[in-house]
C-alpha cells in the first residue's frame, strides 16, 4: 500500500481515538456550522457536481442544499447513542453504543455529494472517523466536502479524501486500522466488498441498485401522477438507484394515461447544463451511455416495442426513450440507469403485485391509487425498503432507507443511522 494512504489511516486512527471522547452535543455543533457553509456556496458547490458529471446545474444546487437540510436534521437530533439503563437485579445493567472507529466509504458519481454526506454524517456523529474512495470522475467534490468538515472546524483525520482507485479498495478494506465500510454503487461492486469485509470480519453496509415500480390504478390523479413519474424517471438523467424505473399501468387506463405521460415525457430535451432552465443534461461518461444504449438493444431483441426510440445525440446524451415491455424480457432482471423507461399493464391488483416483485432487486417502488384497502394491500406485500404512496421516490433525513433482496441491507438516514457504526455493549455486574 502507498505510504500516503497509509499516511492517512494512522492519521484517521488517530483522529478516533481523540474524537470518540468528543460530547455527542460538540460533534452536533460542527455539522450544523458545515451545513451553512454547505447551503451559503451552494452554487460553488453545485457548480464542481455538474463540471464533473453533467446533472443540470439547478438539479446540483438542490442536491448541495438538501445535504445540508440532512446535516441540520441531525444536528437537531436526540442522542439515542447515551447509555441506554436495563432493568435487572444488577448494580450495573447498562447498553453503552461505542464507535467502531475507521470507516471506509466507498461512493459513487451519481449523487457526489449526497451520496458521501448520507453515510459520512451519522457514522461521524456517532464518533466514528471517515476516509472515503470517490469514484474517479468525483475527486473534486471529495476534496470539497473534506475542506468543508475542515473549515467547520472538524479536527484533521476525522473525514479524509482518499484520492485512489478500485484497485486500492482492497487493501484499504483489509488494513486493521479500518472497522467497517458503506458501499454505494451495483451490485457487482456491493458483491466484491461485502465479500473482502466479510473475509475480515468487518462490518458492511450496501446500497445497491433497484428497478423500482411506479404502480399507477384507474382511481389515482393520473395528471399528477404522469408528472411526477416522468420526474422521477428522468431526473439526473435517469442516473438514480430509486428512480422509476418500470411504469405499471392499469390497462383500464393506459389510453388516457399514457398521452399524459408521453407529453411530459418530451419536455426532457438535453441542453447546457450548466443553464438553469435544464431539465436533462447528458450521462456522467461515454461508457455508461454505451452500456444503456446496448441494454436498448438487449430488450428490443427479446421483444421489446418502441414507444418513444432512445436517440444517441452525442457521446453522453439521449433523447430519452420509452418502451412497453412484457413479462420474461430479460431486461427486466437490469437496472436502466440511464433515460430510458419501461411501460407494462396489469389486469388487476394481483397481477400489478406479481409484476411489482418479480425481479431480483427491492429498493423503493411508488403507489398510485386512492383506495384504503389498495394501500394497506401493497404497503404489506411489496418486497422493498420504502414504498410510497401517491408520490415519488425521495430519500428524507427523517425516513430510514435502504433495500432487501439483491439492493443491499442496512440502514441510511433518520435515527436508525446512527446505530449502523457503533457496538451495543453490555455492562452487567455487581
Amino acid at each position: 500500500m502507498e505510504q500516503l494512504i497509509e499516511n492517512k489511516l494512522i492519521k484517521a486512527d488517530l483522529a478516533f481515538s481523540s474524537w470518540k471522547k468528543v460530547s455527542f452535543e460538540e460533534r452536533q455543533g460542527l455539522i450544523r456550522k458545515a451545513a451553512e457553509i454547505l447551503k451559503n456556496n451552494s452554487e460553488k458547490f453545485g457548480t464542481i457536481i455538474t463540471t464533473e458529471m453533467n446533472k443540470p446545474i439547478s438539479q446540483s444546487i438542490a442536491e448541495v442544499e438538501k445535504c445540508a437540510l440532512m446535516m441540520n436534521y441531525y444536528a437537531d437530533a436526540e442522542n439515542i447513542l447515551k447509555p441506554e439503563k436495563i432493568d435487572s437485579e444488577f448494580t450495573y445493567s447498562e447498553v453503552h453504543y461505542a464507535p467502531k472507529g475507521v470507516i471506509l466509504g466507498v461512493m459513487p458519481w451519481n449523487f457526489p455529494f449526497w451520496q458521501v454526506l448520507r453515510f459520512a454524517v451519522p457514522a461521524i456523529l456517532a464518533g466514528n472517523t471517515v476516509v472515503l474512495k470517490h469514484a474517479s470522475i468525483c475527486f473534486g467534490s471529495g476534496n470539497a466536502i473534506e475542506q468543508v468538515l475542515l473549515e467547520a472546524g472538524f479536527p484533521e483525520g476525522v473525514f479524509q479524501n482518499l484520492e485512489v482507485g478500485h484497485k486500492e479498495v482492497k487493501g484499504i478494506l483489509e488494513h486493521d486500522i479500518v472497522k467497517g465500510v458503506s458501499l454505494t454503487g451495483s451490485g457487482k461492486a456491493g458483491g466484491e466488498v461485502a465479500s473482502i469485509a466479510g473475509l475480515n470480519i468487518k462490518k458492511s453496509l450496501l446500497e445497491l441498485g433497484g428497478s423500482d415500480a411506479f404502480i399507477i390504478f384507474e382511481d389515482a390523479d393520473l395528471d399528477k401522477a404522469s408528472k411526477e413519474g416522468v420526474k422521477s424517471r428522468l431526473q439526473n438523467c435517469g442516473q438514480t438507484c430509486t428512480a422509476a424505473k418500470r411504469f405499471i399501468i392499469d390497462e383500464k387506463i393506459e389510453d388516457e394515461f399514457l398521452p399524459k405521460f408521453i407529453v411530459e415525457y418530451k419536455k426532457y430535451i438535453p441542453a447546457d447544463p450548466m443553464n438553469k432552465e435544464t431539465l436533462i443534461g447528458g450521462m456522467a461518461r461515454p461508457d455508461l451511455a454505451d452500456d444503456l444504449e446496448n441494454q436498448f438493444k438487449k430488450a428490443l431483441e427479446n421483444g421489446a416495442e418502441i414507444i418513444i426510440p432512445l436517440e444517441r445525440i452525442s457521446d453522453t446524451e439521449f433523447n430519452p426513450g420509452l418502451i412497453r415491455v412484457q413479462e420474461g424480457n430479460p431486461i427486466l432482471q437490469e437496472e436502466l440507469f440511464g433515460p430510458l423507461g419501461m411501460i407494462m399493464t396489469f389486469k388487476n391488483d394481483d397481477e400489478a403485485l406479481q409484476i411489482a416483485n418479480d425481479i431480483p432487486f427491492g429498493l423503493s417502488n411508488s403507489v398510485w391509487t386512492n383506495n384504503k384497502d389498495r394501500k394497506l394491500f401493497f404497503i404489506e406485500n411489496l418486497d422493498s425498503g420504502t414504498v410510497n404512496i401517491n408520490r415519488m421516490t425521495s430519500s428524507d433525513p427523517r425516513f430510514p432507507f435502504g433495500g432487501t433482496k439483491a439492493s443491499g441491507y442496512g440502514t441510511e438516514l433518520s435515527l436508525h443511522a446512527l446505530k449502523e457504526f457503533v457496538t451495543a455493549k453490555t455492562i452487567v455486574g455487581d
